[in-house]
């Protein structure tokens, strides 16, 4: 799967999803500091999932009306990175089909999947 990871996201996270065969581009390591909206750009342009625990997503898509092609919020507040990282490979691996065009958010013991309107739940 085509992922990029916003700079808030472990790095741990994406280094197991690399190591799950997934293509990761990792804000952090080519374009540190750039914004929420240059980000979200990035990750439309290259179709990518894009990875983050930068709850200022949830603005941009749901009260701006921004454009994704699927936003995975990872909301493990207090667990390792370790944890996050195992939690996140097995959501992705379990359900990456449903993930594109939603907006996701991973939390302890839940995850919540909405899809943009015009598709099915």
């Amino acid at each position: 799967m085509n992922l990029l990871a916003d700079e808030s996201v472990d790095k741990p996270i994406v280094d197991r999803l690399r190591q799950d065969s997934h293509t990761v581009k990792y804000i952090a390591e080519v374009h540190p500091s750039i914004d929420d909206d240059t980000v979200l750009h990035q990750a439309n342009q290259n179709n990518a999932l894009l990875i983050t625990s930068d709850k200022d997503f949830g603005e941009l898509i749901f009260r701006m009306g921004q454009i994704h092609s699927g936003v995975v919020l990872v909301r493990l507040t207090g667990r390792s990175a370790e944890i996050k990282a195992r939690v996140v490979s097995t959501v992705i691996a379990d359900r990456g089909h449903e993930l594109l065009s939603s907006f996701t958010v991973i939390s302890p013991g839940r995850v919540r999947i909405r899809h943009r309107a015009n598709q099915p739940d």
